[in-house]
């Protein structure tokens, strides 16, 4: 018989007496949003505005639901650009029909919301040029403008003294902003603000992004330069994707967020970096940046960093031009912390330099394999001398002549605050933050011992940081031991591997054979099959030693892949997975053979790296690239208890004879 107790919903209970009513639950919702609710929910299926912070005449917040079981519709702020889908529980699972009936309803209340909005838009559009074109310049002397200390720029005035300042959009001032002496703001009710600015000077030179006309005001008056007002948080990502699509790519843009308790401007700002691009500056006390100026921060330091030029453009450390943009699909993720190992003299600085410099030049293939160009920092440690050849040699073979790449001059220890202070400072004062940092080698940035976790920790912690400040993804370049064992895996604690999001081993040419470029963790994604290359001597033109004689170095090139190099397959692979997990979790037996339980092999991939879904998912014999379907498909374990047992003869002795 056909199950059909999804789309009916299950058998038919009651209501629970536990379950809180109706305008209850959707008034909870709200308050978890960020939102302070009405003090009456009507469920009747109409448009109802109200204030979410509780000032009068402020009708922002807006909420549609429908009365039919269950109740379902939205809610939302147009101040704050908040959207919110909200069904009420009504104590069991909703049916398919339900589910339907919801998905009509939301459509319905967003159409609700949108028309509404839409005629309040056009009727005030209208009303607010009237206003704007009538209103007479505001006065340096206005109380608001004193006590902030900036002049009026162009701000006009109402006949009961509030300042105006206007949005603006395509289509000319879609509403305005009246502030009052003390600083309170209201926009023009009906008026559109999401995705509209006001810009204040003229563009030449850097572009600033600010959430208030006193922040974009103090900016500049101090720097001279160009500034949106956003107006608010909510507002910076739109009003950044804006600039970008107004100006180019190529514009330098820097958004100065608030530094308020929330932690919303802040946010903010990281989102539309991340979107749009962007250098963020955060003033470094609670406030905005005139709060910091008043306080007596100097704001031109904070905005325009000084640098000593420890990182250079590759360009003039190559003897060659720089600058274009982003990164390698299926090999390397943004904002992902990447490892890339192998033996000393094994290739492993030719392949990430090929990598990046890929990056860095725009070019979009790297061997079949897109990318995305941007900004390169490379923090080289040693070898400076070699990787000048290395960068003129690529550059020549490739045919390219600008880079945008920064390379330092020394290493530091970059797992100390101070080291970590200079590494961040001299990013900052870049034009623009990088996609990319690579860290060649690990050991020439570590202050401490590799074997120790707490060393490895502190590493570890300052590359995350990196990350999260900058957006990007950060490459350590390392060692593995001398052994053949040990040249498949990074030198030093085991805490490197476990904290990785990407994994690369670069197994070095044996014979007349090429090198070996293997991903052994892409942590959430499948991995890449492996690549061969080989290492091609040319000479550099123009480039002479002392004596005259030609200098040499060295480019990637396509190698060839041997059958003895060919990857395992994916039994052996989590053949080997269930060995490690085992052996991790005690070597378990049951009735003579070897035995593992979900959980211990869940706990295992957990403490390897993987996150915990990823690990469910290998534990599922519904998942087909899983450990658990792939070896009960070809009868190596079987489901026991809550694991499995080893029903191959061959694999179940070789765990117990090395038990």
């Amino acid at each position: 018989m056909t199950d059909i107790t999804h789309i009916l919903g299950g058998e038919w209970s009651p209501p629970s007496s536990e379950i809180d009513p109706p305008e209850l639950q959707i008034r909870t919702a709200m308050q978890s949003a960020g939102i302070d609710p009405p003090k009456e929910i009507k469920i009747d299926g109409q448009l109802h505005r109200f204030s979410t912070k509780g000032r009068k005449k402020d009708d922002s917040g807006w909420y549609v639901f429908f009365p039919e079981e269950p109740i379902a519709g939205r809610f939302g702020c147009w101040r704050d650009n908040l959207d919110s889908k909200f069904c009420v529980k009504i104590g069991r699972d909703l049916s398919t029909v339900e589910h339907m009936a919801i998905t009509r309803r939301n459509a319905e209340a967003q159409a609700h919301r949108d028309a509404a909005r839409a005629r309040k838009h056009e009727v005030a559009a209208s009303t607010v040029e009237t206003i704007w074109t009538d209103a007479g310049l505001a006065s340096p002397d206005h109380p608001y403008l004193a006590r902030k200390n900036i002049k009026p720029h162009g701000a006009r005035i109402t006949g009961d003294g509030r300042l105006i300042v206007p949005l603006y959009g395509d289509d000319g001032i879609a509403s305005l902003q009246y502030i009052d002496a003390e600083g309170d703001k209201k926009y023009h009710p009906g008026g559109e603000a999401r995705g509209k600015y006001w810009m204040i000077g003229d563009l030449d030179g850097p572009l600033f992004i600010a959430e208030g006309f006193a922040t974009a005001a103090t900016i500049n008056e101090i720097t001279n330069c160009a500034v949106a007002v956003a107006y608010s948080a909510g507002n910076l990502v739109s009003v950044t994707g804006t600039m970008r699509t107004l100006h180019g790519s190529q514009q330098e843009i820097i958004i100065v967020a608030d530094n308020d308790e929330s932690g919303v401007g802040i946010n903010s700002a990281e989102q539309a970096s991340a979107k749009h691009g962007g250098r963020i500056v955060i003033p470094p006390t609670k406030g905005d940046a005139n709060d910091y100026v008043a306080a007596g921060g100097d704001l031109y330091e904070l905005l325009f960093p000084q640098t000593d030029a420890w990182l250079i453009p590759a360009d003039e450390f190559s003897d060659q031009p720089a600058p274009i943009n982003w990164l390698v699909k299926h090999w390397i993720q943004r904002n992902a912390l990447c490892m890339v190992h192998g033996p000393s003299g094994g290739g492993k600085t030719f392949f990430v330099l090929d990598v990046l410099l890929h990056v860095a030049a725009g070019i979009p293939d790297w061997f079949g394999h897109k990318i995305k160009p941007g900004p390169v920092v490379y923090l080289a440690g040693e070898g400076h001398h070699g990787l000048r050849g290395r960068i003129a040699a690529w550059k020549q073979h490739n045919g390219v002549s600008n880079l945008d790449m920064w390379l330092s001059k020394a290493g530091c220890d970059l797992n100390t605050p101070a080291g970590y202070q200079k590494v961040a400072e001299a990013i900052r004062a870049l034009p623009y933050p990088p996609c990319v940092i690579a860290v060649d080698t690990l050991h020439r940035f570590l202050d401490g011992d590799e074997n120790s976790a707490q060393d490895a920790k502190t590493m570890l912690d300052a590359c995350a940081a990196l990350m999260t400040e900058f957006n990007c993804t950060v490459i350590l370049v390392h060692h593995t031991g001398i052994s053949d064992e040990a040249q498949h895996r990074a030198r030093g604690s085991s805490a490197w591997k476990g904290a990785l999001d990407i994994e690369i081993s670069v197994v070095p040419a044996k014979g007349d054979g090429s090198i070996q470029i293997v991903q052994r963790k892409s942590k959430d994604a499948e991995e890449a099959a492996d690549i061969w290359v080989d290492l091609e001597s040319i000479p550099i033109k123009g480039w002479l030693d002392e004596d005259g004689e030609q200098v040499t170095s060295a480019v990637i090139i396509e190698g060839t892949q041997t059958k003895a190099s060919e990857k395992a397959s994916p039994t052996a692979k989590q053949q080997k997975l269930f060995e490690r997990a085992w052996f991790h979790s005690g070597a378990s037996e049951l009735n003579d053979a070897p035995y593992l339980t979900r959980q211990a092999f869940i706990d295992f991939m957990v403490s390897d790296g993987y996150s915990e879904g990823s690990a469910k998912n290998y534990a599922k014999p519904s998942y087909e690239k899983g450990m658990a379907r792939i070896l009960q498909d070809a009868e190596i374990i079987a489901p026991e208890a809550d694991g499995w047992v080893v029903i191959n003869e061959a694999f179940s002795a070789s765990l117990m004879v090395r038990k």
